[in-house]
């Protein structure tokens, strides 16, 4: 696998800190999330960095590549949009599921895939997918994770390893996930960076997180704490990695914080120098050479070239089981589908339990999943604040809100996106005749109004519906 392009030391660009960004000494590149920017319409600031030659790569979100379907064409079209828009040298998403077809559920949140033959399987296919419809070569991320599955058959490392060796993607490491996955699930970061291909590495992650009852929430909200600098050394000592990037997604500090975390991570980078070793032998692949787009996948990052294309407007987180390297030979998925459909069964019902309120499947830490079920019910909230900000000051501030938004979606999982949930919040509401001060309720009928494109219910249908859903 040839080098990839240097990036250098970078952020993750976000609105709340786009005037600091531009002003940011020394900054080499930023990383947006894709599903926040429409092609078209790109914001000024990010705009700015674009004409000033700042490389700016889109990081995926919403993909679910571990996920037991196949990539949604749409998804992959509109991330392939955004990397051209950007003029991108590359694009990245997760390991991860973040849905279920059957029953139709959203996660809202990355959730770990099962480290098994079955579930790298499908993974692999649905990589392979991807890379074929991609412009650019594609790179996955290890997630952050607050539990286990039960069975697992392969170690992080070799299932890395593994997805590597049979599809050419490269990866994306987050040192902050090593860290979350050690405190929540008992792994050791330094046998992963041990394990893994280093050779396919696209560029590092850095964030904070904060541990609470002996479980790490990776919150991307605090400052980077020194044993995630720590393991940026560890792999630094390994290899020179062409990228790092410092995520931060709320609570932002002021502009020099910012700047200092950002010269501190540089000071890793260029203090620790990879240690002298043997030259690896060549690993054997099983990756069958792809002739489509997918083969770029493989191919080193080239700069931001501006590229053409059509731009089409878009809206815009237990202990282990026993663990074993060997298994059987892996299976074909895309014939019979038995591999995707035991990756089903068992990722809706563990999503069901999770936002459904469904008993938990055997074998999961139940500590665990309940700390999860609350984590997930948190971000819910608190995304659905940000996407419709109005809500809060109608309900009388985030304490009334939340309250109620958290009652709402005890009983009613997300189907769709975050915007579709915060419509369904305040038709629960109104069906209710909440809230209760009839001002507010006007000002919620008039916000939904405006934004469904249709009246709210009338008193008589709204007394049907809690009529049946009592019945239910």
């Amino acid at each position: 696998m040839k080098p990839m392009a240097h990036l250098g030391v970078g952020i993750g660009w976000r609105p709340e800190i786009a005037d600091a960004v531009d002003r940011l000494d020394g900054l080499d590149w930023v990383e947006v999330v894709a599903e926040n920017i429409c092609p078209g319409h790109l914001p000024e600031a990010l705009q700015r960095l674009r004409e000033r030659g700042t490389r700016i790569v889109p990081h995926g979100v919403s993909l679910g590549l571990g996920g037991a379907d196949r990539p949604d064409p749409q998804k992959l079209a509109a991330l392939g949009e955004r990397a051209v828009a950007l003029g991108a040298p590359l694009v990245t998403e997760h390991i991860a599921f973040v849905r279920t077809s059957s029953p139709v559920l959203e996660a809202g949140h990355l959730l770990p895939v099962p480290r098994t033959r079955d579930a790298l399987d499908v993974l692999c296919e649905n990589v392979r997918i991807a890379q074929d419809a991609l412009p650019v070569p594609l790179a996955l991320e290890n997630i952050a994770a607050l539990f286990s599955w039960p069975g697992e058959e392969m170690t992080e490392g070799r299932f890395l390893t593994e997805l590597v060796e049979r599809t050419g993607v490269r990866l994306l490491i987050d040192v902050a996930n090593l860290h979350t996955n050690r405190v929540n699930r008992g792994e050791d970061p330094a046998a992963v960076l041990d394990a893994i291909p280093l050779e396919a590495l696209a560029y590092v992650h850095v964030a904070g997180g904060v541990e609470r009852d002996g479980v790490w929430h990776d919150t991307h909200a605090h400052p980077v704490p020194p044993v995630v600098l720590d393991l940026l050394a560890e792999l630094r000592s390994r290899v020179e990695p062409a990228g790092v990037l410092l995520e931060r997604d709320d609570n932002f500090p002021p502009e020099a914080e910012l700047a200092h975390e950002l010269a501190t991570i540089r000071e890793v980078v260029t203090a620790t120098a990879p240690k002298p070793g043997p030259v690896p032998e060549p690993k054997k692949t099983a990756a069958v050479p792809h002739t489509g787009a997918g083969a770029r996948a493989a191919e080193p990052a080239t700069g931001p070239e501006p590229q053409t294309g059509a731009q089409p407007d878009a809206e815009p987180e237990a202990g282990a089981g026993p663990q074993t390297e060997a298994g059987p030979e892996p299976e074909a998925v895309s014939g019979g589908g038995g591999a995707r459909t035991r990756v089903a069964l068992g990722q809706a019902a563990l999503l069901s339990a999770l936002v459904a309120g469904t008993p938990v499947p055997e074998g999961f830490d139940r500590a665990r999943i309940r700390v999860q079920v609350r984590a997930l019910a948190a971000k819910r909230a608190d995304v659905v604040a940000k996407v419709a900000p109005e809500l809060p000051g109608i309900l009388g501030g985030s304490g009334p809100y939340r309250k109620s938004f958290l009652s709402y979606a005890k009983g009613r999982p997300m189907t769709a996106g975050y915007r579709r949930d915060a419509l369904d919040f305040a038709e629960h509401l109104l069906i209710q005749d909440l809230p209760a001060d009839p001002a507010a309720r006007r000002r919620l009928t008039a916000w939904w109004r405006e934004r469904a494109g249709a009246r709210p219910p009338r008193r008589i249908v709204r007394w049907a519906r809690t009529l049946v859903g009592r019945a239910a």
